[in-house]
């Protein structure tokens, strides 16, 4: 049922904030509705369409909020014209993107907000995704909601000047959208597919609205070629399988072949982007038989480019992984060590695994067994868990 909850609640807000107007008030309304299917669904079971249950008891409840304004039958006459949810949830769903990238939000704040809102994330995974408390997002996504309503946003789609300005941002929520589900931040599962798949699905979507736009377009094929693995990242067990050990045969071939012609048509338009980058890197991979067939010169030369163009702590350690690959641990390891002065990447979980990676293939096994556990302690996801004790007890 919650699945059912996080795939549906997106598109009846949309529907809802395209009807009323008032983001705040919608979602206020949605929540109530969730919580009377929580009750409801279990003793009545679930309803044949569980889209138009959860809109039209959200709508009364919104009405009925309202009932003050003397405009209950107005609004309910309105609710009946409209036609079920179905035709129209893409755009709703899309608007409802676009719309929680509004300009009078910060950056951070667009990308939150839409996190909660569009993707269905809860707060603690949009927290995890910012490496922030939980309570501190639960702020911040309040202050968007209450800047949204007082800059008089309207769910309405924007002009083309104002969408080009808030495409990075938009660009931005989808891909940490896909990083939860490529890699979920916390909890039993490593791999969430519902959430790498609404994705996939939203960033078609962008790229069929914007087929001109490259960044888009390198987003696309990135995702394209990343969801291609995902069937050869966990094991039976759901535990990781890094990229070096994966089964290459299990990748979708079809998926493969669609991110590598469409990066391969990006690439010459013009300026390169940091989606394009990633994609022409994951395309490298993709087109190498194993792991030790790989241009890896080809990786550190790209790499070198996104850090120029996008630089950060991720760029940084795969990048690390990347020289390792190609000029030896050592290489790596200049790179990485220089992260544990920073308190604020000395307690990313990943920062201590790939420098253990880094150290075991060095020979430095007790400083290798060292970072693998404390990687392991940091984290919060039980199959990374797993899988860094694992390399831990191999180390030594």
């Amino acid at each position: 049922m919650e699945d059912v909850w996080r795939r549906e609640a997106p598109h009846v807000l949309g529907a809802l904030v395209r009807r009323y107007g008032d983001f705040d008030a919608c979602e206020d309304a949605v929540q109530e509705a969730l919580l009377q299917a929580a009750v409801q669904w279990p003793r009545d079971g679930e309803p044949r369409q569980p889209r138009g249950w959860l809109l039209r008891t959200a709508s009364r409840r919104l009405v009925d909020a309202r009932r003050s304004e003397g405009s209950r039958r107005r609004r309910e006459e309105r609710v009946q014209a409209e036609p079920e949810p179905g035709a129209t949830a893409a755009d709703d769903q899309l608007q409802l993107l676009v719309l929680c990238c509004h300009p009078a939000l910060t950056p951070a704040s667009q990308v939150a907000l839409t996190l909660r809102a569009v993707a269905g994330l809860t707060t603690a995974q949009v927290a995890a995704a910012f490496l922030v408390p939980e309570p501190t997002m639960a702020q911040r996504i309040s202050r968007a909601k209450a800047t949204l309503r007082e800059a008089g946003a309207r769910f309405e789609p924007p002009a083309p000047d104002e969408l080009e300005a808030r495409l990075p941002a938009v660009r931005h929520v989808l891909y940490l959208v896909f990083t939860e589900g490529h890699t979920s931040s916390g909890g039993a599962d490593l791999v969430r597919h519902d959430l790498a798949g609404e994705a996939l699905r939203l960033t078609r979507d962008l790229h069929r609205r914007l087929p001109d736009d490259p960044e888009t377009a390198g987003l696309l094929a990135l995702i394209l070629l990343l969801v291609a693995r995902l069937p050869a990242r966990t094991d039976v067990a759901g535990d990781l399988v890094p990229l070096a050990q994966q089964d290459r045969s299990r990748w979708d071939t079809a998926l493969t072949a669609e991110g590598i012609a469409l990066i391969e048509r990006t690439l010459p338009r013009g300026a390169v982007g940091r989606f394009q980058l990633e994609a022409a890197i994951a395309a490298v991979h993709a087109e190498a038989a194993d792991a030790g067939s790989t241009d890896w010169p080809q990786v550190v030369v790209l790499y070198a480019m996104l850090d120029q163009v996008a630089p950060g702590t991720a760029v940084t350690l795969a990048r690390a992984v990347a020289l390792a690959e190609a000029d030896g641990p050592q290489a790596g390891l200049r790179l990485v060590d220089p992260l544990l002065a920073d308190r604020r990447t000395a307690r990313l979980h990943r920062v201590h695994a790939v420098r253990a990676h880094l150290l075991e293939r060095a020979g430095r096994r007790e400083e290798a067994v060292a970072a693998y556990r404390e990687a392991a302690r940091l984290t919060t996801s039980i199959p990374e868990q797993r899988y860094l004790n694992r390399r831990a007890k191999a180390a030594g």
